[in-house]
């Protein structure tokens, strides 16, 4: 399950506005807003489900451990730096 934070996070590491995540996630802006809000709104899941999978498609890694949450960008194959 995708948190606010992560999501603000992510879209943070992207450069993304929440327009940009609401459009590529095909949710509505105001689902997006209520997804990232602190104040503990209801979200439908199909909801955190499809943004989830729109940042993955970025290449977005979702991390959750007993410690926290937080979120990795992957490098894209052509971004590597160091490759002969």
């Amino acid at each position: 399950m995708i948190t606010a934070r992560q999501s603000r996070a992510a879209r943070a590491l992207l450069g993304w506005t929440q327009e940009t995540l609401a459009d590529r996630a095909q949710v509505s802006l105001t689902a997006l807003k209520r997804l990232e809000s602190e104040s503990g709104l209801e979200v439908y899941e199909t909801t955190r489900d499809q943004v989830r999978r729109a940042l993955e498609a970025a290449g977005i890694v979702l991390l959750s451990t007993d410690k926290g949450e937080g979120v990795l960008r992957l490098h894209e194959p052509n971004d590597q730096q160091g490759s002969l």
